[in-house]
C-alpha cells in the first residue's frame, strides 16, 4: 500500500490550518507539540504546567498564523511562542524574580567543567535554579538570545541579564563540581 502525504510542503499545510481546517492544525500540532512541549519545560519546571503553557501557546500559534509571514522558519515563530507563553506563566505565578545586578561580571571557568552525566540529571540541574537565573540562563545558553533581547523579552536590564547568567554558571558549576567530586571519590 502507497502512502500519500496529505500535504505537499509546510507552507501548504500552514495556509490550510490558518483557514481553520482541523486536519491541519492537528498535522501541525502533531509535528511540533514534541520539541515546544521542551522548550516549555526547559523554563517550567512541572510537566503538567508546562503541558498547559504548551496548549496555551498553540491556541496562539492558530489564532495568529494568519500574522506568520513565512520570514525564516515556522518552527522558530512557534518557539518564540512558546518562550513568550512560558515567560508570562511564571510572571503570572509571581515565580520570575530577579536579584540585584553585579558591578562587574566576569565570565569563570564553566565551560571548563567535564562531567559525565545525563541530560535529565542536566535537566534536574537547571530546574533547582532560582526562576530568574534559570530563564536567563536557557534563554541565553540553550535558545541564543543577546543580553539586549533577553532583557527586552524580560523587561529588565542587561546589566541584570548579565547578572543572573554569571550567579546561574556559577550555581551549575559549584553542583557540577559537586558531582565530579563524589563521583571520583575526592
Amino acid at each position: 500500500m502507497k502512502v500519500i502525504p496529505l500535504f505537499k510542503n509546510e507552507k501548504q499545510l500552514i495556509a490550510r490550518a490558518a483557514k481553520n481546517h482541523r486536519d491541519a492544525q492537528q498535522h501541525l500540532y502533531e509535528k511540533h507539540s514534541g520539541k515546544m512541549l521542551s522548550v516549555c519545560r526547559m523554563y517550567v519546571k512541572d510537566l503538567q504546567h508546562a503541558e498547559d503553557v504548551m496548549l496555551t501557546g498553540f491556541f496562539k500559534v492558530f489564532t495568529h498564523l494568519k500574522d506568520f509571514k513565512h520570514e525564516g522558519s515556522f518552527e522558530g515563530w512557534v518557539r518564540r511562542i512558546m518562550i513568550r507563553e512560558s515567560i508570562s506563566f511564571l510572571r503570572k505565578k509571581n515565580e520570575l524574580e530577579f536579584q540585584e545586578e553585579m558591578e562587574s561580571v566576569k565570565s569563570e571557568g564553566f565551560d571548563t567543567i567535564q562531567a559525565e552525566i545525563d541530560v535529565d540529571h542536566i535537566q534536574r540541574l537547571i530546574d533547582e535554579l532560582p526562576e530568574g537565573y534559570k530563564a536567563v540562563f536557557v534563554l541565553y545558553a540553550v535558545e541564543g538570545y543577546k543580553h539586549a533581547e533577553i532583557a527586552e523579552l524580560l523587561k529588565i536590564t542587561v546589566g541584570t541579564s548579565k547578572s543572573q547568567l554569571f550567579k546561574a554558571k556559577k550555581m551549575l558549576q559549584e553542583q557540577l563540581e559537586i558531582i565530579n567530586t563524589s563521583s571520583y571519590g575526592n
